[in-house]
């Protein structure tokens, strides 16, 4: 991995202890779809840890890192939604999930090699850089390319520092229970859950229009 001198807050030791692979499997070049199992229905109990694992081979990133990325932004939680309306357990962007081929972000699987795959195309894009990976996943990668380095944004920094923590431990993400979804595939949502997330949506086009610097990620 690349070692940078202005490493945030010097996390940049950590995160070798969860190296990258220097290039992904031919594997991660396949379509999508053929990298999958078989859908995974509503109550069903999920094994996490080998689906990581599965998703580290194909993609050739560190098993490690993924699950540090997953604890940092979901807890683990399959059935996680964000108030800006992330799902799942790499918590992705209804936009972001369709770009990635994934159909069904509360299937862990698909959320998991969904988050695989986009983190290999950040790390990619990067050169490598891990620190400059995380700071896209978590910001945007326009927002990396604007400030040359991880961006200036509280939330970010405290991003990568937590994640390159959690990089350190190697912990299991447990077997998990997806929740009941709909017949047309989408999470079960209620009334009053609705509305949060279209205040969500809401709030990100606001976020949008007055400038962010985000607005070269998916939504």
């Amino acid at each position: 991995m690349t070692v940078r001198p202005d490493a945030v807050g010097g996390v940049t030791a950590r995160l070798e202890v969860a190296a990258i692979a220097a290039t992904a499997p031919s594997a991660g070049d396949a379509a999508f779809s053929a990298v999958l199992g078989g859908a995974v229905s509503a109550g069903a109990a999920v094994d996490l840890d080998a689906i990581f694992s599965r998703a580290s081979s194909v993609y050739g990133v560190s098993e490690n890192l993924l699950k540090a990325v997953a604890r940092a932004e979901s807890g683990f939680n399959p059935n996680a939604v964000s108030r800006c309306g992330a799902v799942g357990v790499m918590q992705l962007m209804p936009g972001t999930a369709r770009a990635l081929g994934v159909a069904d972000s509360y299937d862990p699987e698909q959320n998991i090699m969904g988050g695989a795959k986009y983190l290999r195309q950040m790390l990619d894009e990067f050169g490598g850089d891990v620190e400059l990976a995380l700071a896209a996943y978590n910001a945007g990668p326009g927002a990396v390319r604007k400030y040359g380095g991880v961006p200036p944004y509280a939330e970010t920094q405290n991003y990568v520092r937590t994640v390159a923590n959690y990089a350190g431990d190697s912990v299991s993400a447990g077997v998990r229970t997806v929740a009941a979804r709909s017949a047309e595939g989408v999470f079960a949502v209620s009334g009053s859950g609705v509305e949060a997330l279209k205040e969500a949506y809401l709030l990100k086009l606001l976020e949008m229009e007055m400038g962010g610097d985000d607005d070269d990620k998916v939504w």
